[in-house]
């Protein structure tokens, strides 16, 4: 054997052993989540066994769209063409590591690597995530307008302390002293990056089709399984004010940094249910059967697409 011929199988065996502790330790997390969280994921079972089966199957069905959406919304963001089934296994992946890091950073490496893998460079990888989650955010934005223009008086402002306040003040300050920083010449370079594909994307239009109907069935479809979940165990609230409270408590919620929302969004979905009419256990229930269609059930089996796909180098 050559020096290059073994110094190449001692590096295909230290990527394998690589691969091979991700995977471990992925799945190690995996297991301490579900223990750590074992009552509520027994009590929402234990609910849910008594619900209407048929508006469970169509909130598992509902959950399972929610990865073709991400990746029809992920292909739309990017003007080449993709490989479909990765595409797919990759979106499936991703959703489970964003419930094990948090805010969105699993989602966000696991697309990242996948893109590269792809052929994109680091900055355009980069630059099409960024496009995807600034359509995702304007899609959600326009649903929760639609919605609340449905629902009057559904949504009402909370008492804004004077620290959010002054927060929210520098925040729209920030643009007129960003560029006297020195982080300015990145920051132009990046957005000139963003806005550069943005334009790359739209000036074809099935790519922004697949972008824009992405972005609002993946908001819909997580929508339609909580609706659903909710007409499961018989929760007192119209659809239309389920869609468009779990479009605000998410929006909320995501203003904490925690893997998948998990808490934030149990509790601001739960206090928004409550305080709209639904009774506290009813609205336990739906919150519960939420998590277990969208996190519970697919966490390890996604963990595990997550582990073939980096043994394959597909990520």
């Amino acid at each position: 054997m050559t020096a290059p011929a073994g110094l190449a199988t001692t590096r295909g065996r230290r990527r394998a052993y690589w691969q091979s502790a991700c995977c471990l330790a992925l799945l190690l997390v995996a297991a301490y989540v579900a223990r750590h969280h074992w009552p509520t994921v027994e009590t929402g079972a234990v609910r849910l066994a008594v619900a209407d089966q048929g508006w469970l199957l169509v909130g598992a069905t509902a959950a399972v769209a929610t990865w073709a959406s991400s990746a029809l919304a992920q292909q739309g963001a990017v003007p080449r063409r993709l490989p479909g089934g990765r595409l797919v296994a990759a979106q499936f992946a991703a959703s489970a590591a964003n419930h094990v890091l948090p805010a969105g950073l699993g989602a966000g490496a696991v697309n990242l690597r996948f893109l590269m893998r792809c052929g994109l460079p680091a900055g355009r990888a980069a630059s099409a995530l960024a496009v995807k989650a600034t359509a995702g955010v304007v899609a959600r934005g326009a649903l929760i307008a639609a919605l609340a223009a449905a629902c009057p008086g559904l949504l009402r402002l909370p008492r804004v302390p004077a620290v959010a306040c002054a927060a929210g003040l520098a925040a729209l300050a920030l643009p007129a002293v960003l560029p006297r920083t020195p982080l300015w010449p990145r920051c132009r370079r990046a957005l000139r990056a963003v806005l550069a594909d943005i334009r790359a994307v739209h000036a074809k239009p099935p790519r922004a089709a697949a972008l824009w109907g992405g972005s609002l069935a993946f908001a819909a479809l997580h929508s339609l399984v909580l609706i659903a979940v909710a007409q499961a165990v018989e929760l007192p609230l119209s659809p239309l004010r389920v869609a468009l409270l779990y479009l605000a408590a998410s929006s909320a919620a995501a203003l904490l940094p925690t893997p998948g929302g998990i808490g934030s969004l149990d509790a601001a979905l739960a206090f928004a249910l409550t305080v709209n009419g639904a009774p506290g256990a009813a609205a336990a229930s739906a919150v519960l059967g939420y998590r277990l269609l969208t996190v519970w059930l697919p966490l390890v089996p996604g963990l595990l697409v997550l582990g073939v796909l980096m043994r394959r180098n597909a990520l």
